[in-house]
């Protein structure tokens, strides 16, 4: 038998507006594999890949948490993932791609979360915005500056997986991925987070189940699981009833997704406390960033070589773990001998 003759076929069974691998590119070209598609490599390569390994010890909202229960950005990035081929798999669309773009959407994220990323575009004049690179990452940082060589499908659903407090299925095809697949992921994204940031906010303290919003209680459901299914099921019926054209949600199911998240950013996100952690967070990468800077040739790789030393900075400390982060602070700060 011919393994990836019969994969190919298998495609085709796909629904007309799936994506298939036989159409994909890369920008260096390849052999095909014997035994998967392109988008079975991609998802291959990302899995194996260093940056996922250390997305296990990068905060999704509590930094270092102390219960073993917590989200990290990696058990964030496997819910996603899990969401979304839920979804793609109901649609008969292609499940490969979907999962391939959901396991490497945050793969350029910042020691310390969103609070990382914000302190690190502040630090110098580089823009910086962990989907962009995420990105990079696949492209340039990669198998030491050559790259996973990743399909353009997965490319543009990485790049396009982030909403931040803005439209989730936006009118604007730029702002939006070019693949059902990749849509697929922009929405099981903040499905992801929204429902885990609730379950680990409560877990914590800083919220009750009661505090939710009664509305969003009665129309998703009383708990986590009940509230993914919903949202789940709501989809997967509101795409078909669009016999596929693109991804939909139901404006009631819809509404309250933007609650529970508006929820989030004024009872959570942004709370006071938080904003006293992201001093301690500032204090930590501002020294990273100023030490490197006098000694860039103990830390920072030699590619990519079209690249100032100032961007090769950049990536070396958004490529950091929380625990890598905090443990180079403290060599710097804290003497090794004391005469």
């Amino acid at each position: 038998m011919n393994i990836y003759k019969e994969l190919l076929k298998r495609e085709e069974q796909l629904h007309s507006n799936a994506s298939k691998s036989i159409n994909s590119t890369r920008i260096r070209s390849e052999e095909p594999s014997p035994v998967r598609t392109e988008f079975q490599r991609d998802r291959d390569r990302i899995l194996h890949s260093k940056s996922f390994r250390r997305l296990k010890h990068k905060t999704q909202v509590f930094i270092a948490p102390e219960g073993d229960h917590f989200r990290t950005r990696l058990t964030h990035t496997l819910e996603v993932s899990q969401i979304a081929r839920t979804i793609s798999k109901a649609l008969n669309l292609n499940e490969d791609l979907t999962e391939a773009i959901a396991l490497g959407h945050d793969l350029g994220h910042t020691p310390f979360g969103h609070m990382g990323e914000k302190i690190l575009d502040s630090l110098s004049d580089i823009r910086f915005r962990h989907y962009e690179h995420s990105l990079r990452v696949v492209d340039k940082l990669e198998y030491s500056g050559k790259g996973l060589n990743l399909t353009e499908e997965v490319k543009d659903g990485i790049l396009k997986h982030s909403k931040g407090i803005g439209e989730i299925l936006s009118n604007d095809p730029d702002k939006m991925p070019k693949t059902l697949e990749g849509q697929i992921v922009r929405i099981s994204d903040i499905i992801a987070y929204v429902n885990h940031d609730l379950d680990d906010s409560i877990r914590a303290g800083l919220i009750t189940q009661e505090s939710i919003p009664e509305i969003s209680v009665k129309i998703l459901g009383t708990t986590y699981a009940k509230r993914i299914d919903t949202f789940v099921v709501d989809i997967i019926r509101k795409t078909l009833e669009s016999n596929l054209e693109y991804i939909a949600i139901s404006p009631e199911i819809y509404e309250q997704l933007i609650n529970l998240r508006k929820f989030l950013f004024d009872s959570v996100y942004l709370r006071k406390d938080f904003n006293r952690e992201r001093g301690k967070t500032e204090h930590i990468l501002l020294a990273i960033y100023e030490h490197v800077n006098k000694n860039p040739e103990e830390y920072i790789n030699t590619y990519p070589e079209e690249d100032n030393i100032e961007r090769r900075i950049i990536d070396f400390i958004a490529g950091m773990t929380d625990t890598y982060a905090i443990n180079l602070f403290k060599s710097i700060v804290f003497p090794k001998y004391i005469y």
